[in-house]
């Protein structure tokens, strides 16, 4: 009897053994930990005091760092900490948070935690005013719409239909143009440094034309979708079809940085043809009858331009969703249309109390 007695008190203590470890608190085995166990979630500006939990007092080195910036660092910590951390510093979106640990005998050791920075600022609500209609080729998959010295541009999609092409206002008729080979599906066009520089949808094939006789130049790769393009003079702004713009160096075309477009309650995707105008970001959103209005400074959604009254106007039968705006500089005149719509539109945006 007292064999089994043992035996029994033998299993039930190699079974508590393999339990203990359920239940005790697994970041005390760690050398440091953030004491909150979820990712975080806050809004621009907000500052939020993060708790640190120190575990050994073997730590020679322990460093906060944020979307791969050192914000903080801690010679031989010996208790528990706290940071006052604002987490607008790099603008909105996604990014990463790391405690990093360098113990003496040079073991590293992370703890890492996802923030998610949303806009402080609720958009505006503008409406839109035709102030002209003009013909526009329901042939013209739109994917993008530029003004040069009073001169429309327009580059189209569709593999076997893509080009690069002057417009006859007036009329809406091509004057020029220079197609691509059918194996690419053209997007978003923006002019600088007088080139015209040209996406395609997968590709990942950017192509720079001469902007006045759209001789080819040459062709630059890139990595991702490309959907729309434009700039502020300096810098290429482009999307991909997600939250994300990113800033390019016209000459190399090497992403310089990049915004996450947020409103108060999270990302704006689907970021399609650009405009610049003003110091601001003009986005429209694909599959609907919204222009945003982006700060690029920090991704911030200033305003949502609803455009239903262009779709009823100029879709017609057969057109497909609202996609384009030029603006003229010379002018200041904003002109929008959409994806094989019989109409090209003069309008102006109106503000509340306008």
């Amino acid at each position: 009897m007292k064999k089994y007695i043992i035996i029994a008190l033998l299993v039930l203590f190699a079974i508590g053994l393999l339990i203990k470890p359920l239940f005790t608190d697994s970041n005390n085995s760690q050398p440091v930990n953030f004491e909150f166990a979820e990712n975080l979630a806050t809004v621009w500006n907000k500052k939020i005091n993060l708790k640190i939990k120190v575990n050994s007092d073997d730590i020679q080195k322990l460093e906060l760092i944020y979307n791969d910036s050192i914000f903080k660092t801690w010679s031989n910590p010996q208790t528990d900490l706290a940071y006052l951390f604002n987490s607008s510093y790099f603008g909105l979106g996604t990014k990463n948070l790391i405690l990093q640990a360098t113990l003496t005998d040079g073991t590293i050791f992370s703890d890492e935690r996802m923030v998610r920075v949303l806009s402080d600022q609720k958009p505006a609500y503008w409406n839109v005013s035709i102030l002209k209609s003009m013909p526009h080729l329901t042939s013209s998959f739109t994917q993008g719409l530029e003004f040069d010295n009073g001169i429309l541009l327009e580059s189209t999609g569709q593999r076997g239909e893509s080009m690069v092409a002057k417009i006859n206002m007036s009329n809406g008729q091509i004057q020029n143009h220079i197609s691509l080979d059918g194996t690419y599906f053209g997007e978003g066009i923006t002019i600088i440094n007088n080139k015209i520089f040209q996406l395609t949808w997968q590709e990942q094939k950017c192509f720079v034309y001469d902007k006045n006789s759209l001789q080819l130049l040459k062709d630059i790769d890139y990595t991702g979708e490309g959907w729309g393009l434009c700039n502020d003079g300096k810098n290429i702004i482009m999307s991909d079809g997600s939250e994300r713009i990113v800033f390019r160096n016209p000459e190399t075309f090497t992403i310089e940085r990049t915004i996450e477009v947020f409103d108060d309650k999270g990302p704006i995707a689907s970021l399609n043809e650009l405009e610049y105008i003003d110091g601001k970001i003009y986005a429209n959103v694909w599959r609907t009858n919204s222009i945003i209005v982006i700060n690029p400074n920090n991704g911030k959604v200033e305003a949502i331009i609803d455009c239903t009254k262009l779709e009823n106007e100029g879709k017609g039968l057969a057109g497909d969703v609202l996609n384009g705006i030029a603006y003229d500089k010379q002018t200041k005149k904003i002109y929008c249309t959409g994806k094989k719509w019989d109409k090209l539109f003069e309008v102006s945006f109106l503000k509340p109390g306008m």
